[in-house]
């Protein structure tokens, strides 16, 4: 997994930059915050999913689309768009993506 430095996702060999994601999913008008994170995959080594802080609910369906429209590649649209009311964060106040990746892992371990 690459560390904060770079913050990509290696999806099957694409690069993927999580703060070129971020920064267009917070132009969707309901998106107020958007944090981007590997999750690891069998068949791809990794992947990525969206946390979305919303205005109002939104559909994962209407977030790719709007992706899309900014002419965001397929392969860089998130595998996995969730919803929550608050990104964590560190005590400098960034987000925190260590432990959004770990409540990934810990819901893989789960499934």
């Amino acid at each position: 997994m690459q560390g904060r430095e770079k913050d990509q996702i290696n999806r099957g060999g694409e690069k993927i930059a999580a703060e070129e994601i971020e920064n267009l999913l917070q132009r969707h008008p309901d998106v107020i915050h958007a944090a981007l994170v590997s999750m690891n995959d069998e068949l791809m080594g990794e992947k990525s999913c969206a946390f979305i802080v919303a205005s109002q609910p939104i559909k994962a369906v209407a977030l790719r689309r709007h992706l899309r429209e900014l002419g965001v590649a397929e392969f860089k649209l998130p595998d996995r768009i969730t919803c929550v009311d608050a990104l964590p964060l560190t005590p400098v106040g960034k987000v925190d993506k260590k432990r959004l990746r770990q409540q990934l892992a810990d819901q893989q371990a789960q499934a």
